[in-house]
């Protein structure tokens, strides 16, 4: 079973985020949960959801011991740092991180300007986007071109198309292959 934790402020994508995994899983076949959790403000307060992945049956929604934290800001990682498995993996925004914060050195952190790049890229609500190329990279349990694909997929059954996500998503990949 995967554990996943997205989060950020409301208005970042990070619910979208957890759609994208959930709904990826269960054209996989797989049993899925996402469970959101937000203030009361959706954008600007807090937003999270917690994503499981598994063959088997899913006893609870709630991730307890995560193999994956997706963060798009510095309050998210103070949140649920400490949730992380030993040898799990870390995904940083690091354009809206603090440049000097310390992590674990138990787990693998990769660090991606995903704000930056969704702006350079004319896309700044594609910064969700980025960060999920940078996951499918950065962990063995996603595979990259079926995650894009998957993202695709995910908003065309919406009726909705932006080329520029897939631009988003190839440079959160390439950013997160630097760094193995």
């Amino acid at each position: 079973m995967t554990e996943i934790i997205c989060s950020g402020f409301g208005g970042q994508g990070v619910l979208v985020a957890g759609m994208i995994l959930a709904d990826a899983g269960m054209e996989e076949g797989k049993n899925v949960t996402w469970y959101p959790s937000y203030g009361s403000e959706m954008r600007g307060g807090t937003a999270n959801c917690n994503i499981k992945i598994s063959d088997e049956e899913i006893p609870s929604p709630y991730c307890h011991e995560l193999d994956i934290l997706y963060t798009l800001n510095d309050a998210a990682i103070d949140k649920f740092e400490k949730q992380i498995r030993p040898g799990g993996v870390l995904l940083v925004n690091s354009t809206l991180a603090r440049p000097e914060r310390t992590y674990r050195a138990d787990i693998k952190v990769v660090k991606v300007p995903a704000t930056e790049i969704a702006n350079e890229l004319g896309n700044a609500r594609g910064t969700n986007i980025v960060m999920l190329g940078a996951l499918a990279s950065a962990s063995p349990d996603f595979d990259v071109a079926y995650m894009r694909s998957a993202i695709d997929y995910f908003f065309a059954k919406k009726g909705k198309t932006n080329p520029k996500n897939a631009l988003c998503f190839d440079h959160g990949a390439a950013e997160a292959e630097k760094q193995r």
